[in-house]
């Protein structure tokens, strides 16, 4: 059965490395934001690692990945340069679209991994539409479409389920539920707060899974994969998450409690991880600690490329519009 996670040390290890890779170039930009290295909008990805490493591990080169604005995650996991991340939100012409999309549009061609969305809900008719590009063209892929729990308000949500589920598209929806839309609370905006029940309306196969455990994250995300290989057809996981910090760096949270998110934070992804690798012996201390150290040394790295690089010259302002392919 496919969706049996092999969990050796070697596994473990990623696991862990990968999550931590994602919290520490995260606190890393919000420093950088607090001394204005980075400007415009940022969204953190506090708490919710085990998500995008769940899934993306399960994923084969090949697929696509559409995301959301809060999508750094996503794009580290999914193997995009930390050096060429930074940069991008530096804006620097070093990133991955030349410092034009920042932090709120990654793209890379070379992973397929296709935003990066700032609208909700705007990635899942696009994942539609690469999951019907795969298939028109005989790939062997699926399109991950990762979405928060504030997008299934939307009529894109709808309509996206709807057109994967009749047109049979290999389409992975990955609902990311922090349990906030912005400021609003699912249980404020949702009659039927059970977003993968949503799925029945469209005959698409479901299943919720605890978006706190990266293990459980994996399995589930093997499982639904192997079900749209083998039938073509559509499968939306609700991940059971929640975002340590705030919406966005403009939020001032008024909308939850401190208790709360403590309360959140005692299942914190990675030290969950981190605390079962060291009580079971499976990782130990020291190791732990040098892979620490390796991605500190990732993450100055980072920014020392991102301070180094250059702006893109003003001449260039217009390259890449619609102007460029107008014949003169």
């Amino acid at each position: 059965m496919t969706e049996k996670v092999h969990l050796d040390h070697a596994h473990l290890r990623h696991l862990l490395t990968a999550m931590l890779r994602i919290r520490r170039f995260e606190e890393k930009c919000f420093e950088l934001y607090q001394s204005e290295k980075i400007r415009g909008f940022m969204h953190l990805y506090d708490g919710e690692e085990a998500v995008s490493v769940g899934v993306i591990e399960a994923l084969r080169p090949e697929d696509a990945i559409v995301a959301t604005y809060r999508e750094h995650g996503q794009a580290l996991a999914r193997g995009i340069g930390m050096n060429a991340l930074m940069a991008e939100l530096y804006g620097k012409q070093e990133g991955c679209c030349r410092g034009r999309g920042g932090s709120m549009h990654v793209f890379d061609r070379a992973t397929r991994f296709y935003g990066g969305n700032a609208i909700v809900g705007g990635g899942l008719p696009l994942a539609v539409g690469s999951a019907l590009g795969d298939k028109i063209l005989g790939r062997n892929a699926i399109t991950a479409c990762f979405f928060g729990d504030g997008a299934v308000d939307e009529g894109s949500f709808h309509e996206s389920m709807n057109l994967a589920a009749l047109w049979k598209l290999p389409v992975l929806f990955v609902c990311e539920n922090n349990l906030y839309a912005m400021g609003m609370a699912l249980e404020r905006a949702e009659a039927e707060t059970r977003i993968a029940v949503k799925a029945a309306a469209y005959r698409v196969a479901s299943e919720a899974v605890d978006g706190m455990n990266v293990v459980a994250v994996e399995v589930a995300a093997k499982r639904a994969i192997d079900e749209i290989r083998r039938a073509s057809e559509p499968f939306l996981l609700e991940c059971r998450t929640y975002r340590f910090r705030a919406h966005s760096m403009f939020d001032a949270q008024l909308y939850r409690s401190k208790a709360e998110i403590e309360t959140w934070r005692a299942k914190d992804p990675v030290m969950q991880l981190r605390s079962w690798l060291e009580q079971t012996g499976l990782l130990h201390a020291d190791e732990i600690d040098h892979i620490e150290g390796e991605i500190a040394a990732e993450v100055d790295a980072a920014v020392a490329f991102a301070e180094a690089g250059t702006w893109e010259p003003v001449e260039d302002l217009e390259r890449f519009t619609t102007m460029d392919r107008v014949p003169q």
